[in-house]
């Protein structure tokens, strides 16, 4: 099995009411070291009963007895969690590592390394030791996987990633959303190795994605890693983002609703009364175009759905003003 890292934990019991022995490593390789030691802060502070959250003063790690340039901290903390922290070389707040972009949680200018705790198994979550104030542990570099899951309805079970580095397991690797559909995961590999991979929908065989030709290695995704990475956003199933690529702008006034939703047999858009000429754009998953209609006058059309195969559409609709939205339509 090819060797990785991975930032989640490996396996999945549902369970929610036990915590789970979580291991914080760095690497202060060298650093200075502050003589009021290395600390770790986050958001698990407080739950873990290391003061208050974000305080740079009250999780102190040890060192390392067979490694002195690795600092650890072993806390208990609830599982099916997201936890964001930073290491700090000292106690105060200008001693905190400053984290590289790629290795931020990165929404909302929130500038925190990030986990997901996903298991209760009985066992301790070993972060790799990434070095202070860099994206990832010695000898390794980091990948960061990230996949659009808008045109699909994401499986209770969970979003997961199964690859050639850790058995091709559907279930053992979670990915986690930040929002607006995007489920990703922070890995390690080494430099110079392909992986191969493949997204699931759920955790079992039968929900792997099914990779387009045209994108796919052995039928699966691939990268070869040779520096830190950040993979595009890709849609589940496609090549692509979940969009088309000039879809800019979009007006939410352009259409009031699309009812019922899902259909197996008509649908009705309704427009802003406002903009009076319209024109509709059906594509499938596979970004083709099944249906394309101008309209003039109307402030509503009725879609016929009943020779379309069942499965997830988006309409596009532009209006006289230049807006453009997009609306996803499942038929069934």
């Amino acid at each position: 099995m090819k060797k990785i890292i991975l930032v989640t934990l490996i396996a999945f019991i549902a369970q929610i009411s036990s915590a789970k022995i979580v291991k914080f490593s760095v690497d202060m390789t060298g650093q200075t070291i502050s003589p009021n030691g290395v600390h770790v802060m986050g958001d698990f502070q407080e739950i873990a009963g290391l003061g208050q959250n974000f305080t740079p003063d009250g999780a102190l790690m040890q060192q390392d007895a067979q490694n002195p340039n690795i600092y650890f901290l072993n806390v208990n903390i609830p599982a099916f969690q997201k936890y964001e922290y930073k290491f700090v070389n000292g106690d105060l707040g200008y001693e905190v590592e400053i984290v590289p972009d790629e290795a931020q949680v990165g929404y909302d200018f929130d500038d925190y390394r990030w986990i997901y705790v996903d298991s209760l198994a009985n066992d301790t979550l070993k972060l790799p030791a990434i070095k202070f104030g860099k994206t990832s542990a010695d000898g390794y570099v980091m990948m960061r996987l990230l996949v659009d899951m808008t045109l699909q309805t994401p499986s209770p079970d969970g979003v997961h990633l199964a690859g050639d580095f850790q058995g091709w397991s559907p279930s053992s690797t979670r990915l986690y959303s930040f929002g607006d559909n995007t489920y990703e995961i922070i890995m390690y590999g080494i430099a110079g190795t392909t992986y191969e991979y493949r997204y699931v929908n759920g955790n079992t065989n039968p929900n792997l994605e099914t990779v387009p030709a045209a994108c796919a290695t052995n039928s699966n995704r691939s990268i070869t890693l040779n520096t830190d990475t950040v993979l595009p956003k890709i849609c589940f199933n496609l090549c692509s983002t979940c969009f088309p690529s000039d879809i800019k702008n979009v007006d939410t006034k352009s259409v009031v609703s699309i009812y019922p939703n899902p259909t197996n047999d008509h649908a009705t858009i309704v427009f802003d009364k406002e903009n009076s000429t319209h024109k509709i754009v059906v594509r499938d998953i596979l970004g083709q175009i099944v249906f394309s209609k101008n309209l003039t006058t109307e402030n509503s059309y009725t879609l016929n759905c009943q020779t379309m195969p069942q499965g997830v559409y988006m309409l596009e609709i532009t209006n006289s003003l230049g807006g453009k939205t997009v609306q996803k339509l499942q038929v069934k």
